[in-house]
């Protein structure tokens, strides 16, 4: 990236502008990428406040109960946005948010063997015409409708009695260990910005695994 820049003069962002809309002028599903690399640039202000941040995630609790012979889970997450993802979602482009789940069986004298994984994936919108927030479960095609972006994150961040994994699945004599963390995915966007990403602290948003045992 410091390369490009020096040869051509340009920022990394007027880089990405410049290759998005040539590949806009071929495609329309390209509209999305450049109205957010426009609000990253403009700088478009947002309403959660005007103090530029960074943003994290960070999952607070998590455990699972057995309940009618499948493992269940309950979670509360915090979730708050950088000011450049909050740009992005004022000016109408979606958000992912995923949850990841891991399961893991403890083995005495060998590795730990990954047993299933899991991924729920959230989309967050905000629609400017009826100023409400909305947020589409992508594994199921459910959506639910806010008012403001705190009940939409508070909700989002709220898991509870969601289903892991039948215990019949899982071996008697065996130990569990399961994890979770949340993250911001980026990869429904067009090649150019999430090349941008990759190097901006703002759009990594990926809270630290947290991990404990699945009781039987």
């Amino acid at each position: 990236m410091a390369f490009i820049t020096q040869v051509s003069g340009r920022s990394p962002e007027e880089t990405m502008l410049r290759a998005l809309i040539i590949q806009a002028r071929k495609s329309q599903s390209l509209r999305f990428g450049l109205v957010m690399l426009l609000c990253l640039l403009l700088g478009t202000s947002v309403a959660q406040d005007e103090i530029e941040r960074a943003g994290y995630f960070e999952v607070r609790s998590a455990s699972t109960r057995l309940a009618g012979g499948v493992h269940t889970l309950d979670a509360r997450i915090q979730l708050v946005l950088s000011s450049e993802a909050l740009r992005a979602l004022s000016s109408g482009v979606p958000l992912t948010i995923e949850l990841q789940l891991e399961l893991i069986r403890v083995r005495r004298f060998y590795w730990d063997d990954g047993a299933a994984e899991l991924a729920l994936r959230y989309e967050l919108e905000y629609r400017p015409l009826s100023q409400r927030y909305i947020v589409k479960n992508l594994n199921s095609g459910d959506q639910d409708s806010f008012a403001t972006l705190y009940s939409s994150l508070n909700n989002l961040g709220r898991v509870q009695g969601l289903p892991v994994i039948d215990d019949a699945l899982l071996e008697a004599d065996s130990s569990y260990r399961i994890r979770l963390r949340a993250m911001l995915n980026t990869q429904q966007y067009p090649a150019p910005l999430r090349l941008l990403f990759f190097w901006r602290d703002e759009w990594q948003l990926q809270s630290e695994w947290f991990e404990w045992s699945l009781e039987g």
